[in-house]
């Protein structure tokens, strides 16, 4: 794992043409290296070492298509909040983390966030109706070891939802040398 330090020296050394890159495979990334030379006008060779460079340094860490879950019988929605009970029935001790990638595990659920406030977790599911929800959050989640509580919220409308990251214009500027 990259330390803080790292982290930033890497993405210090994104170029332009770099992050012309990321944000054209953003939108589409069946796109080819040629089509995305001809985009950017930059040689097919340097786009494809530099797509190779930025999946070693797991800047890209992924291609996935994006399904639409109302066609595939996942339309409902719901955002679970779960608070953990740091002393598990047993007596043992847990941890958010612990709790986190047990949740983590289940198929219908899409996201696990460890998050800061009156609640631990949040939880992003998709189910085919709200008694499927019902039915996860009463015979699944609330029987894992050391959850105290949930709060479920269903999605009621979805107005924006997307994978897609918004590259700070920051990493594009060269820093003065002193």
């Amino acid at each position: 794992m990259l330390d803080i330090c790292n982290y930033y020296n890497m993405l210090m050394k994104l170029d332009e043409k770099d992050l012309a890159i990321l944000n054209l495979i953003q939108g589409n990334c069946k796109l080819t290296a040629r089509q995305i030379a001809s985009k950017i006008q930059s040689p097919i060779t340097t786009v494809f070492a530099k797509i190779k460079r930025m999946e070693a340094q797991n800047v890209i860490r992924e291609y996935r298509a994006i399904l639409a879950p109302e066609k595939l019988v996942s339309g409902t929605t719901a955002f679970i909040l779960a608070s953990v009970s740091y002393r598990s029935q047993d007596g043992g001790v847990t941890s958010q983390r612990i709790v986190a990638k047990e949740i983590a595990q289940f198929s219908e659920v899409q996201e696990v966030h460890i998050i800061t406030g009156d609640w631990d977790l949040i939880i992003k599911l998709r189910a085919e109706a709200v008694d499927f929800v019902g039915k996860f959050v009463v015979d699944k989640l609330r029987l894992i070891n050391g959850l105290e509580k949930t709060l479920t919220c269903m999605v009621f409308e979805t107005i924006k939802e997307t994978t897609k990251l918004t590259i700070p214009k920051r990493l594009n500027k060269k820093t003065p040398k002193k």
